[in-house]
């Protein structure tokens, strides 16, 4: 039985599907104004590896994410370069899969724009004014909040108290203070649709709800991202979801808000200018690396940014990887002679079910791979066992071990990618792949013809040089150290 944690219950609830059989799920994704980093990475992996789950358990998911590609963000970064707000936001919608692919994130089935959907999202802002949720200042239009009664159910928060708090409004013609821009009026220097109110342009919040009902209907399964859209955004999407549909039970049933990356415990964002770009961060790490420290963590848990605790998660998924190839390499390598292992494959299921008992509570990630260097363990056992000790091997049992094995890899998103990465004298200088691959061959030669003195002189002298050999029953591999 799958449980998810509810944001809007505070809750872990067994998941019921709208329709059985299949996951609708819109995520929250990027304003395209600068690259993305880390912690927008985050919510993207973390939804990533839920979609993967759902597939594996035969649910047919439908996957939306939006591009924010209008925002004072990309006009004001527009204006500096003296572009259009297309220039900037195709270009780090560009860099955002660029750097997704690199961390194994599978593509959604539609990223809608907001400037692609301005018609409906007019329409939308008509229905909420014409239902009497809306009402319009001079080319601006508002959500009245107090319209709503269940305004604040997502985030906990009361309407008076934010009343309280709110500070001074700039604009003192809004009915209430908290009251939200659906549509803004033009200004200088900005772009903007011809509407029923004058030129203008979107609020933000408008957009989302505009496009995941498009998409997905009146009532969907999932809607999620980053912990600080709760509010306000998320709890506006709400609303005016809500009361443009007309049935305060509408919308998104689950929402799920992965925690915060931290960097010296202090929030990461771009406002602060304390951020750390993907890009940034793939110079030194492959993108498996990156992927694999974000999922360590629980998604709902904050997450402490260092280069101690990235080079935790590189220590852990090469570990996780070398089982693999081990195990790959003895199928490969080994024909089977015996079919007495039989606990190896009880083992393996075994630690499967634990597998999916920790990704059905709450998609716990961290626990999930924890079974998984239980089985790494048991695939370097055994074929230590097998190669050094040339003993019996089951290939048959052997082989559900590591089909169970690439099951859990599958989930996770690893083993996708190579671990490997460029240095900056990468076919410049020392000594080349090709020359590495002759010694190597050569060195075989001389263990055939039981030279050992010649074989440890060209292993060593690759030692010297930086470059690691690695025996196994599949032949001698080469890495840097």
């Amino acid at each position: 039985m799958l449980k998810v944690y509810n944001t809007l219950t505070r809750k872990k609830q067994e998941f019921v599907p709208q329709e059985p059989g299949k996951v609708g799920m819109y995520v929250c994704g990027v304003t395209p104004y600068n690259h993305p980093h880390i912690g927008n990475a985050r919510p993207f992996v973390t939804w990533d590896v839920i979609k993967r789950y759902f597939r594996k358990k035969g649910f047919e998911v439908k996957h939306i994410q939006n591009f924010t590609d209008m925002d004072d963000k990309i006009i004001k970064a527009a204006n500096t370069e003296g572009v259009d707000c297309s220039v900037i936001s195709e270009r780090y919608i560009k860099s955002y899969f660029e750097a997704m692919d690199k961390l194994n994130v599978q593509r959604a089935d539609l990223y809608p724009k907001v400037t692609e959907h301005i018609s409906d999202i007019i329409a939308m802002v008509q229905k909420l004014i014409d239902n009497g949720y809306a009402y319009e200042l001079e080319g601006d239009v508002y959500f009245s909040v107090e319209k709503f009664p269940e305004y604040g159910k997502l985030s906990g928060r009361k309407l008076e108290d934010m009343q309280a708090g709110a500070r001074v409004e700039v604009d003192q013609r809004k009915a209430n203070p908290m009251d939200f821009a659906l549509w803004k009026s033009a200004k200088p220097g900005e772009p903007f649709w011809e509407s029923p109110w004058g030129k203008g342009r979107p609020g933000w919040h408008i957009e989302c709800s505009t496009m995941s009902l498009k998409y997905l209907g009146e009532t969907f399964d999932f809607h999620g991202g980053g912990s600080d859209l709760i509010f306000p955004h998320h709890e506006n999407e709400i609303a005016q979801s809500q009361c443009c549909c007309g049935n305060y039970h509408s919308f998104a049933q689950y929402w799920l808000h992965n925690g915060f990356i931290t960097i010296d415990n202090e929030k990461m964002s771009k406002s602060l200018n304390n951020f750390i770009t993907v890009p940034d961060i793939l110079k030194l790490y492959p993108g498996e690396v990156v992927r694999f420290f974000i999922l360590r963590t629980h998604y709902r848990s904050p997450l402490d940014f260092s280069e101690e605790r990235i080079k935790e998660a590189q220590a852990g998924l090469l570990r996780l990887k070398t089982a693999y190839d081990n195990g790959q390499e003895l199928l490969e390598a080994r024909e089977g002679n015996t079919e007495n292992d039989v606990l190896l494959a009880e083992n393996a299921q075994k630690a499967l079910a634990d597998f999916y008992e920790a990704m059905d509570d709450d998609f716990n990630t961290a626990l999930a791979i924890g079974y998984m260097f239980t089985l790494a363990k048991e695939i370097n056992t055994y074929a230590n066992s097998v190669i050094n000790h040339k003993g019996d091997f089951d290939k048959k049992h052997f082989g559900q071990l590591m089909d169970v094995y690439n099951e859990m890899a599958e989930v996770i998103g690893i083993f996708e990618g190579s671990l490997e990465m460029p240095t900056e004298d990468d076919g410049k200088d020392g000594i080349s792949p090709e020359e590495i691959e002759a010694l190597i061959a050569e060195r075989a030669e001389a263990k055939k013809a039981k030279n050992w003195a010649r074989a440890d002189e060209i292993r060593d002298g690759l030692k010297a040089q930086g470059i690691i050999l690695e025996d196994s029953a599949a032949g001698t591999k080469w890495k840097k150290a």
